[in-house]
This record gives structure tokens, C-alpha cells and sequence, in this order.
């Protein structure tokens, strides 16, 4: 029975159509995958190359590890397609390098309160962002997990943590703001970040503090042993 071509899906669910219009960060790793193959094989279509690859070396970083010989081992994968798969590879590890050797480190909530403070001046809204940290401390991303009063209901633990699970990250930081100026945390700060540090422990990311600035100061939560 042959087997359904990519360009005969519907055009919203094809990978590079998907990928144009929500972003790489929408596609899954096999639909990833499927973009740098570009082509099955005789027997299978790319999509279904794609996840036998994954299947057969566990993850995205067992296909890392995997030595030459190891991907000429699969059916399908020739000489074209593993120097595709070992090129994008390394030009993600020099991405991160080059990242990297730039991104600031967090070491304090000084260290958070110097980076944010010039982004925060004159908002008029609350924003909560999430920082997500490498074993080093070293910042990999930034992300805006809300706005608006800091609430239970708005600040959803599968919210903030959805990008660091996803990047991997050691650890996180978050940080808001508060536009009248007073960093002091309100109970709902406090009640809320008691809340993401649990959620945190469950999913193996560990939160090291949560920094409110306000006019040209800040509140660490660690410093302030509310964490």
C-alpha cells in the first residue's frame, strides 16, 4: 500500500508549512526531524522515517550520541541524510556556544535586579517572566509566562514551567514587576511562588528565587528567606 506523501496532508498540518506559520518551537522532534531528511525511503514515507529514527535511538540526544555506523544501521538512512542529521547537530552546539559565552549569569538577585530593571521602567501592567538557567547559572532564555496582579489563577505551574521542561533547563528564576514602585511582596507573591517551588520539585527543575522589583529597587525571595 503506498504510503501518503507530506504534500498530500492538509496544508496546516505539513511540517514546514507549520513551521512558517507557529514557529519551530510548534513542531514536534520527528516533524523536526522529517524537515532535515526531506525524503523517505522506498517503503516509508518521511514522517514515518523520522519516527523509527527517534524510536530506535530513544530521544533527540541518543540520535546525538549515535556514531556514524550507529545511523547507517537504519533502513533508510544513507550517506546524504546522516551528514544532514550530524550538520544540524552541530550547528545547535555552536548556537549554544556562542549563546553562551554571552548570556549573563545569575548568581544573586542583583545580578537578576541589574539585567531586568532598564526592561521594566515605565510599565504600567504587571509582568512575570520566567528565566530558565543552565548548571551554571547561566541564563539559556527568558520568557513571558503572564501579565496583569499576580493571581494563583494566572500564574499556572504547566504555564511557567512549560519552556523550561521543554529547553531542559537546571533550574529558574522567576521575576515580576510591580508598577507602583514598591518591590515589598504581597502574600500573593509569596503564596504563589511557594507554589511554583513545589511544582518545581515535581518535575525535577529547581526554583532558586523569585526577584520583584519595583522603582530601582528589588526584593529577592530567597535573600529574604521566603522561599
Amino acid at each position: 500500500m503506498a504510503q501518503k506523501r507530506v504534500k498530500d496532508w492538509p496544508e496546516g498540518e505539513r511540517p514546514r508549512e507549520r513551521l512558517i506559520s507557529h514557529g519551530p518551537s510548534s513542531l514536534s522532534d520527528a516533524q523536526l526531524l522529517a524537515i532535515i531528511l526531506r525524503t523517505g525511503d522506498r517503503d516509508r514515507g518521511v514522517m514515518d522515517l523520522a519516527i523509527s529514527i527517534l524510536d530506535k535511538f530513544g530521544s533527540v540526544s541518543g540520535m546525538d550520541a549515535a556514531s556514524v555506523n550507529d545511523l547507517k544501521s537504519v533502513n533508510g538512512i544513507g550517506t546524504a541524510k546522516i551528514c544532514q542529521i550530524k550538520a544540524a547537530f552541530e550547528l545547535g552546539k555552536r548556537v549554544m556556544n556562542c549563546t553562551n559565552q554571552t548570556a549573563p549569569v545569575f548568581s544573586s538577585g542583583e545580578d537578576v535586579f541589574r539585567f531586568f530593571n532598564p526592561k521594566f521602567k515605565g510599565l504600567m501592567k504587571e509582568i512575570f517572566i520566567c528565566c530558565l538557567l543552565d548548571a551554571k547559572n547561566r541564563l539559556i532564555k527568558e520568557y513571558r509566562v503572564s501579565e496583569g496582579t499576580l493571581t494563583n489563577s494566572l500564574i499556572h505551574p504547566r504555564e511557567a514551567f512549560r519552556e523550561a521542561v521543554r529547553e531542559a533547563a537546571k533550574s529558574v528564576i522567576f521575576v515580576h514587576n510591580h508598577p507602583s514602585g514598591d518591590p515589598t511582596p504581597s502574600s500573593e507573591d509569596i503564596e504563589v511562588t511557594k507554589r511554583l517551588k513545589s511544582a518545581g520539585e515535581l518535575v525535577g527543575i529547581n526554583v532558586l528565587d523569585h526577584v520583584v522589583i519595583g522603582d530601582s529597587r528589588f526584593v529577592s525571595l530567597q535573600q529574604m528567606a521566603m522561599l
